[in-house]
């Protein structure tokens, strides 16, 4: 499977989903390739600090770069069944390329209504990508959000997700922990840290049963 995760907002936390789900992955099966699309090249740094530590599973990473990197990622699909695309976030000719391939797209934003703002953009994108990928599936995932129980953010999401044609909102909810910072900082995922966040971790595992439709 092909799996991308971007959006034309940034800062929304797509590299930490998408190192925390190949860290994941990679527990799964042996052959998983991560791509790094963003020339802040976040997730590339990241997979070299767990290439330091010689007790974990690497995580192959390659950065990939240009209009033509659809073509690219579709000759390495042969070898690797299982895809983690990191594009950045701006509507970028990496994107949209990454789009033509993946086969399900997670859009990260937080509850915000600048973040929510964007989302009439990626659904205007959405719709023209899938003149050429019929069976792309894009979700939205809200990420970062409050973890006070009072906040009517998530809500105001809620309400606005019937406006796209072309999204459809995930059921994971990602929430601002720590760990995730403290995972990002040693290469790895939450779920791999020495001293777990419960919560942490049970909002990560639901999201990779999500993608990868583990009941």
């Amino acid at each position: 499977m092909i799996v991308l995760v971007g959006g034309e907002k940034g800062g929304t936390g797509k590299t930490t989903i998408v190192t925390n789900l190949a860290a994941m992955r990679m527990q799964q099966i042996n052959e998983i390739l991560l791509i790094d699309t963003d020339k802040q090249s976040s997730a590339s740094s990241w997979a070299s600090v767990r290439d330091q530590n010689t007790e974990i599973k690497r995580v192959l990473s390659v950065q990939k770069f240009g209009n033509t990197i659809n073509n690219e990622i579709r000759a390495l699909h042969t070898k690797y069944n299982d895809i983690l695309i990191d594009a950045g976030g701006q509507n970028s000719q990496e994107l949209r390329a990454s789009m033509l391939v993946a086969e399900k797209m997670y859009i990260p934003i937080q509850a915000g209504q600048f973040d929510v703002w964007t989302l009439g953009l990626m659904d205007q994108l959405v719709s023209q990508v899938k003149t050429f990928n019929p069976h792309l599936k894009a979700m939205v995932l809200i990420n970062r959000a409050s973890t006070n129980p009072s906040t009517t953010e998530i809500e105001e999401i809620f309400q606005v997700m019937s406006e796209f044609e072309n999204l459809t909102l995930s059921a994971a909810i990602l929430k601002e922990r720590i760990a995730y910072r403290k995972a990002a900082k040693e290469g790895l995922s939450v779920v791999e840290l020495n001293k777990q966040d419960p919560k942490a971790t049970d909002e990560m595992q639901f999201l990779y049963n999500e993608i990868y439709d583990i009941v």
